[in-house]
């Protein structure tokens, strides 16, 4: 891999970086923490939040004084926020500068856009899955910069997926541009004091960046992913709903693409695979493994119904911050990609708890409430606080069954026929198509809580022993795993998962983790295991034959040391 060349520091590219940071200029110390700067002092420092009150904070620096060559930009004509600044490689990207009231200095926060879509202005600024917004966060007391990422909106270039040394390096422009301006904060020259914020793409680009410049100092990434591998890609096993409306989104708005994103989704439906080159494509573009290289506050908002990045992906990433003892949190509400068929609950918390984060960390208010560690909601709209992920459990909730599956297309979960009545997610129409709902045709097994009032929090566990034929074909063999909710119908999350299948007539066991849940289980109230065929949320596997299950075992894990709200 090339070399990634900021204006302020050079960094070898992701294969290397775990060993080159030092040398890069961005240094860590566990062992002090001590209280954020001021607009003219010269560190770094960090403290701890309310979350971390056990911990000690990274005393974090990029402890080398950059070179910081000046940023080719070009104000765009009778749009006064809008600036084109010139990238690494001649990309053209447009930013939009939304300083904040007066002339004194401030902190900068940047916002990145969905996928597809352009950097958000005053004049069309929508809030999604609870993010912050300009004019809000002009109130409070930030500089807001938002961007067009290279391929979409007025930026030039072929988009590529939040790519460190594409669209992370075009960031690391953006903040030499930042630190150029008189109204921002700098802990010294090239170095802003700067926060990221976003949802979904937005999101994903905030933990490639932090990864490659150290002058990131908070982070609020909303739905983002670890890997494109695990959410597009689960068990090797294409999500053909996403693939297919990402891609369409993509192509509607007038995206420029690089040619393994239209592959991809071509082949994903078509065919129900990746090439290895596609694949391996999906797999650089991170964060993955450089989530370990991330080492500044950040607060993970995740969606309880997120069917393109689930709940998993933000907990792999939150785990990596807390073995490191990062300031880190993380929030799961009822939203996201995907749309919320129980009570959305309190909507306000996600914007109450990034606006606390911000000030915490980019302001240096210890008062701001950061709240509790890790904060979940059931499907009942009441929050759930622990001190940490995963959570103490206890004896799991546990069922036994059999039976056999006829693999066609009559045992299907999905299309979901209609959002919840009074919905307010912005993609709850959108969806439905590609949304899991329960089958009227599937392989079951009853759960039944017993006595249990408590939290199911975390991946059931699927074991099966199986045997089965099919005929010959290219596509994978795969059944699909749901719980559903017996007192609603509604599967629980809208979460399915792949279980990937050998069907040669021989006896064989499988064991799974299905996707992670957070539900309150009561007496009295069942669930119910459906295995099933094939989903609008997968592309569509080998049919025909059946499954002969001679043991199922389902495990649900129940939380221990969860305080309800």
């Amino acid at each position: 891999m090339g070399m990634l060349r900021s204006r302020g520091w050079r960094l070898v590219g992701s294969v290397a970086l775990a060993a080159t940071l030092t040398a890069a200029g961005c240094a860590n110390d566990t062992d002090t923490a001590s209280t954020p700067t001021t607009a003219a002092s010269t560190g770094d420092d960090r403290s701890t939040t309310t979350a971390e009150a056990t911990t000690t904070a990274p005393e974090r620096s990029c402890d080398q004084e950059p070179t910081v060559s000046p940023v080719e930009a070009a104000p765009v004509a009778a749009t006064p926020s809008d600036v084109d600044v010139t990238s690494f490689d001649g990309t053209t990207i447009r930013l939009h500068w939304f300083p904040a009231p007066g002339d004194d200095r401030h902190p900068t926060v940047l916002m990145g856009p969905g996928w597809s879509q352009p950097g958000s202005t005053l004049a069309q600024d929508p809030i999604l899955f609870g993010a912050l917004g300009i004019a809000g966060m002009n109130d409070a007391g930030y500089n807001v910069l938002t961007w067009d990422p290279r391929g979409f909106g007025e930026s030039t270039g072929l988009a590529s997926v939040n790519d460190p040394e594409r669209e992370g390096r075009d960031v690391q422009v953006l903040l030499d541009w930042v630190a150029e301006q008189p109204v921002a904060v700098v802990d010294r020259p090239g170095d802003p004091r700067v926060g990221m914020v976003g949802a979904s793409y937005g999101g994903g680009i905030q933990l490639t960046v932090a990864a490659i410049d150290c002058r990131v100092d908070a982070l609020v990434p909303s739905l983002a992913w670890h890997s494109l591998r695990t959410s597009l890609h689960k068990s090797e096993t294409v999500k053909a709903g996403w693939a297919g409306f990402l891609n369409t989104a993509a192509v509607t708005f007038g995206g420029r693409l690089d040619p393994h994103i239209s592959s991809a989704a071509e082949s994903g439906v078509g065919q129900g695979i990746l090439s290895d080159e596609d694949r391996e494509w999906f797999i650089s573009r991170g964060p993955g493994d450089l989530i370990d290289q991330v080492s500044v506050p950040t607060l993970f908002v995740q969606g309880t119904v997120d069917t393109l990045f689930t709940l998993d992906e933000a907990v792999v990433n939150y785990e990596s911050l807390r073995s490191r003892n990062v300031p880190t949190a993380m929030i799961w509400f009822c939203g996201g990609h995907g749309t919320c068929l129980t009570d959305e609950g309190d909507a306000t918390l996600v914007n109450e708890r990034s606006f606390a984060w911000l000030d915490k960390y980019l302001k240096g208010n210890d008062s701001a409430d950061t709240g509790d560690r890790v904060d979940v909601v059931d499907q009942n709209a009441k929050h759930w606080t622990a001190a940490d992920y995963p959570v103490e459990l206890a004896d799991p909730v546990t069922a036994e069954g059999a039976g056999e599956l006829t693999l066609d297309a009559t045992s299907a979960a999905g299309p979901l026929a209609a959002p919840r009545s009074g919905a307010n997610d912005i993609l709850s129409g959108s969806v439905l198509a590609i949304t899991p709902s329960k089958a009227a045709t599937a392989l079951e097994v009853k759960i039944d809580p017993g006595k249990v009032d408590a939290l199911a929090l975390g991946a059931p566990r699927l074991e099966m022993s199986y045997s089965g034929t099919t005929p010959a074909g290219d596509r994978p063999t795969r059944v699909f795993a749901q719980l559903v909710d017996d007192d609603t119908g509604i599967v629980l999350g809208n979460q399915i998962t792949p279980v990937d299948i050998v069907l040669d007539g021989t006896q064989r066991d499988v064991s799974v983790d299905l996707e992670l849940i957070s539900f309150h289980l009561q007496p009295g109230h069942t669930v119910t295991l459906q295995l099933v065929a094939t989903t609008v949320a997968y592309a569509q596997p080998r049919l025909g034959g059946s499954l002969d299950a001679s043991k199922i075992s389902i495990s649900l894990p129940v939380a221990k040391d969860v305080t309800p709200g």
